[in-house]
């Protein structure tokens, strides 16, 4: 059969004609799943085993896999089976460790990633590791109900998420976007902070993500579980208008606010709306109210700088939306916590005129 391929060729080549050649492969295998708990073989400490369903590929043979290991400064591989089980080692015996895994095809094409797996590592026989220098090993619960259509002024994606908890302190939150082949950090967040932008992205293109939170201690959380967040142009910065002719000055009554907003557990993201119902042009603008309740408070804030203290709440215009002309209505808002009771505000004013509410 060799020597009949050989003549073959042989002859094409004798005629100025080469053999066609075979398309490249560039479809990657399929993404690994049912990622379960193994128990790995043997007496080890500080290890874990874990299982899944083989990955298939359309070009030939899977090559192998790529384990991926959450860490405080992003997932790390920490092996390349060939097949399933896998066994991960040089872990902390007792504490929780999160993991997803790629395949790779004979061809370098790398698939999309599993889904995470959160396991334990075995206690084993072997005496337990040095406690950590802190003392501190519990990481932060998991970040809870990654949502869109939250913050809405900036172009790209814009998504929040309900704060973690810690046995000592939160100290921020670590973002992530699933990429072809893995999942990538692209940015951070305080503390405080329980909101992320990404810009640069193609409007009207979804992307996936999840956060992770961490503490002083470098312990971090299971991810969240991801969600779909769809990039959007923001909200349009007008051209500045030129300076109005004076006109009269507004009075009471002049304005209207509408206040409305969702509330969970212990958060709350609320929108609002300035309405100009007179005839004077407001040529700049502050928002003023009062938290019903002590327990609720400001996180994060968009299109307008916003400021607390105790229950009193003032928001001040940005450049781009200072002016509202009669009948207009500037919208702005924000992300907040409270203590269970999230009652609305009763009275706005604006630049210290009474506004009506709109029910």
């Amino acid at each position: 059969m060799k020597l009949r391929l050989a003549l073959i060729a042989g002859v094409l080549l004798a005629i100025g004609t080469t053999p066609p050649a075979h398309a490249a492969d560039t479809t990657p295998p399929t993404r690994p799943s049912g990622l379960t708990s193994c128990p790995p073989p043997g007496v080890q400490s500080g290890v874990v085993g874990i299982c899944w369903q083989p990955s298939t590929d359309y070009g030939g043979s899977v090559a192998g896999y790529d384990i991926y290991l959450l860490t405080s400064t992003g997932f790390v591989k920490t092996s390349s089976p060939t097949s399933s089980p896998a066994v991960v080692s040089g872990l902390v015996r007792g504490r929780a460790y999160t993991f997803y895994l790629v395949a790779r095809d004979l061809s370098g094409n790398v698939s999309g990633p599993s889904p995470f797996i959160t396991l334990t590592a075995t206690t084993g026989m072997v005496p337990s590791p040095t406690p950590s220098p802190t003392g501190d090993t519990e990481p932060p619960s998991r970040p809870q109900n990654v949502r869109d259509l939250c913050v809405f002024d900036f172009p790209g994606t814009a998504f929040c998420w309900d704060r973690s908890t810690d046995n000592v302190a939160v100290t921020g939150y670590d973002v992530y976007r699933e990429a072809a082949s893995g999942w990538i950090k692209v940015g951070s967040t305080g503390a405080l902070s329980t909101f992320f932008v990404e810009t640069g992205m193609v409007t009207g293109q979804s992307y996936t993500y999840t956060v992770v939170a961490k503490d002083a201690a470098g312990n971090v959380s299971a991810p969240a579980t991801p969600a779909s967040i769809l990039a959007r142009p923001g909200l349009p910065t007008p051209t500045p208008t030129p300076t109005p002719t004076p006109s009269p000055t507004p009075t009471a009554g002049d304005c209207e606010v509408s206040y409305n907003d969702v509330a969970w557990t212990t958060g709350m993201s609320a929108w609002l709306a300035i309405k100009n119902t007179g005839t004077a042009t407001f040529a700049g603008w502050t928002l003023e109210f009062d938290f019903p309740h002590a327990g609720q408070r400001l996180t994060s804030s968009h299109s307008a700088t916003f400021s607390q203290s105790g229950q009193h709440v003032t928001a001040v215009n940005f450049p781009w939306n200072a002016q509202i002309q009669p009948g207009a209505s500037v919208m702005l808002g924000f992300n907040g916590a409270h203590t269970g009771q999230n009652p609305k505000p009763t009275a706005f004013t604006v630049n210290g005129l009474t506004c009506t509410i709109k029910a």
